[in-house]
């Protein structure tokens, strides 16, 4: 039986491993970017390989893209069982609150927080009714209590408050799945060179970031409403 997974922000880094890593694993695999061209090179790229890969276009700063990716599952892909939301930006990367400037906060909520949103509430009765997951992203600075207690962590208000947001989202999400077969949960896969973060040394490749989410995403156990990271539960 054919398992089908779509994922966001493919068609690149993290999500390309994503994309990846899935169709190694046997499921067909709708590459989520907002980018025509590019996303159609990706997935060629992983078609080429012999993975059953195809490209799904969806800009998440604009709700009439999310929509019609949202009506084409529904129309020709309605045994999607996985949501991976992996696209994100990080706006300004601002350094401080007191850096932080209004648009920076609103375009990284944006993409971060309303894209996914209006994502998930599109395809939350179609992964509900298939008892499938939904995997929202995160990272480790989305944590109100890692931010209060690393002195490592990067006070970036744009970013991490969009993605806190996020894992309110996941919270609230997962309350209406209590009593389904269906779950949703958030998983950061920790420091990874990314564009996101000009692929900074010091972090893991994104093939090891990406094998975090596909492993929680596809081991079987029941994790609706968790925080996950590499080694496990990771504190709100």
């Amino acid at each position: 039986m054919t398992r089908t997974a779509f994922v966001t922000g493919a068609n690149k880094g993290i999500g390309f491993e994503i994309a990846r890593q899935l169709g190694e694993a046997g499921w067909k695999v709708l590459l989520g970017a907002r980018s025509l061209e590019r996303g159609k090179e990706a997935a060629s790229e992983l078609t080429i390989q012999g993975l059953d890969v195809e490209f799904l276009q969806i800009d998440m700063t604009n709700l009439d893209s999310i929509e019609q990716a949202a009506v084409t599952l529904r129309n020709n892909y309605s045994d999607v069982t996985l949501l991976i939301n992996n696209a994100g930006m990080p706006g300004a990367f601002s350094s401080s609150f007191s850096d932080t400037r209004e648009e920076h906060l609103r375009n990284a909520f944006e993409v971060n927080f309303f894209g996914t949103f209006r994502l998930n509430q599109h395809l939350f009765p179609l992964i509900k009714e298939n008892e499938g997951t939904i995997v929202n992203v995160s990272t480790d600075m989305a944590s109100l209590h890692f931010m209060q207690s690393s002195e490592y962590a990067l006070n970036a208000f744009d970013y991490n408050s969009s993605k806190t947001a996020n894992n309110a989202m996941t919270v609230a999400m997962a309350i209406e799945l209590k009593n389904s077969k269906a779950q949703v949960f958030a998983v950061t896969p920790g420091f990874t060179k990314t564009d996101l973060n000009g692929n900074a040394e010091g972090g893991k490749s994104k093939e090891d970031g990406a094998a975090i989410i596909v492993g929680y995403a596809t081991d079987g156990k029941r994790h609706n409403g968790e925080f996950l990271d590499a080694n496990g539960i990771y504190a709100w």
